[in-house]
């Protein structure tokens, strides 16, 4: 049902059974016994919202309708089905939605209300008031704010996921201690300066989820043999000790769908496209990638085009347009909408590494979205910078200025082969703003040659100024299978 409630709008009115339900408390279901909907302490006359938190396994449907009703306020809950997931955690006919997963959602499009639930996952708290006392609240004037849960603790936070990329000498910078008397919790602890405490992690953090597992159930064993296993590089879920105790305090699930973003090494972008005379300069693809995943590719940007100038890059993969998911939509269904938006589209983009790591991870690439700036409007990267010479083979020179979180890239080589590649490029930083492309061969590092440098070498060269000069050479490997065009090329393939 959740998948079609933006594209259905219910006017009909379900009928109270008017039966009590005995029901006999089983600690393993938790919130989700309809006797544990959390209600707060308060004044009889005051509204009183309830939180209820609705789990659903793989293949199940949460069981409600989200509409909105011409001259009936808010966000509407109806057609609960009834013994199913939304009606067991509390859900109610013609309950009124304020909050999802901690976010205030009564002011937002009934649109980006849907789009967030959906992001959701398997898993979503939602705060709700009774029809009749949401419509006395507005017709008396109130500010449903001060109901909100995120209202009612002070220094209250959103957890952060952090990705952590392993330094070669000191690792991770962190271990873990398990909360004494408290099963499944975990504290972080830091080294100071090191790759945890750059990628967002603080002292004292308690430790939520990793890698797409949720640690409540791990042992510190299980957690340490995750950790050896991860490789050079980890993302987790963390939060403050104080904002975890009001979480746990008011049962609130702790989401990655809540989080900020922290050192994130891939990002959707939302490109803002005004078509010019031959239209938008780009063509559309259907295609078919060595992974087995099909996806809708954007290729051949026309030089200087809308396309290219918004910021598109060959080979990025379609996720949205006009904030509408294309997952599962056909190639034509996706040139239509394109072809009727006729002043401007927006189209929100990743690359492939990009989705392969939501995808690992068990999360949408579209919980983070950034938009993306025009390279020749962006005034923090001066246009001398900007040095991206698109016939491979021939050596470029990027100089690139260190942000907030870095200089946006990351370096690796390969074992006996000499040589250090750049591995990572992060959407939007500096490093892709100088012109940096996964791939590139560094030659040199402010005009040392590093062509037979170690790792280490080459990162304590670029580790002494806030600004780099880096030649580069882009090298193609003929022998890496690349994505397949579809069958039906003539239907899959589209010049717009």
């Amino acid at each position: 049902m959740m998948g079609n409630m933006d594209k259905k709008t219910l006017t009909e009115g379900i009928v109270d059974k008017g039966f009590t339900r005995k029901f006999r408390f089983n600690p393993k279901e938790g919130i989700d016994n309809p006797i544990m909907v959390i209600t707060e302490d308060r004044d009889s006359a005051s509204p009183c919202p309830r939180l209820c938190v609705l789990k659903q396994k793989q293949g199940e449907l949460y069981g409600f309708y989200l509409r909105v009703e011409q001259g009936r306020p808010g966000h509407i809950l109806g057609n609960i089905a009834s013994g199913g997931i939304a009606e067991r955690s509390g859900l109610r006919d013609g309950d009124r939605l304020l909050e999802v997963n901690c976010s205030f959602v009564d002011d937002v499009s009934h649109k980006e209300v849907s789009k967030r639930m959906r992001l959701s996952g398997n898993q979503m708290s939602l705060l709700v008031l009774s029809g009749d006392d949401y419509e006395q609240s507005k017709s008396e004037g109130h500010d449903l704010k001060h109901l909100a849960l995120v209202t009612k603790c002070e220094g209250f936070k959103f957890p952060r996921l952090c990705h952590i990329n392993k330094d070669p000498v000191s690792g991770l910078g962190m271990s873990f201690t398990a909360v004494e008397g408290q099963k499944g919790h975990y504290t972080v602890n830091l080294v100071t300066g090191g790759a945890a405490e750059k990628a967002g992690v603080c002292k004292g953090d308690r430790l939520v989820w990793m890698n797409g597992a949720t640690v409540e159930d791990l042992t510190h064993s299980a957690i340490s043999t995750m950790l050896k296993k991860g490789g050079s590089q980890l993302t987790i879920l963390v939060v403050d000790a104080e904002s975890e105790k009001y979480y746990n305090s008011q049962r609130i699930p702790i989401l990655p769908a809540m989080a900020t973003p922290h050192n994130l090494p891939f990002i959707a972008r939302k490109l803002n496209l005004v078509p010019g005379k031959d239209g938008y300069g780009f063509r559309l693809r259907l295609e078919k990638h060595p992974s087995g995943r099909i996806a809708h590719v954007l290729r051949e940007m026309d030089l200087d085009g809308p396309a290219e100038k918004a910021g598109i890059r060959d080979g990025d993969l379609l996720l949205e347009v006009n904030e509408e998911a294309v997952e599962s939509l056909k190639h034509e269904e996706i040139v239509d909408i394109i072809k009727q938006s006729r002043q401007t589209v927006t189209l929100t983009t990743i690359t492939p590494k990009g989705l392969d790591f939501y995808s690992k991870l068990g999360l949408s690439p579209l919980l983070f979205c950034e938009e993306a700036m025009v390279l020749e409007q962006d005034s923090s990267v001066p246009a001398a910078m900007i040095n991206v010479d698109k016939e491979n083979g021939k050596p470029r020179v990027c100089t690139v200025q260190k942000g907030s979180l870095g200089f946006g890239f990351n370096v690796s080589s390969v074992p006996n082969v000499p040589g250090t590649l750049i591995s990572q490029v992060v959407d939007g930083g500096p490093g892709q703003k100088a012109g940096l492309l996964e791939g590139d061969l560094l030659l040199e590092v402010n005009g040392y040659s590093v062509e037979e440098k170690t790792l280490e070498d080459v990162n304590m060269l670029m580790k002494k100024d806030k600004s780099v000069s880096l030649r580069v050479v882009q090298k193609s490997d003929p022998k890496k299978p690349g994505p397949e065009p579809c069958s039906n090329q003539e239907d899959d393939e589209t010049y717009l």
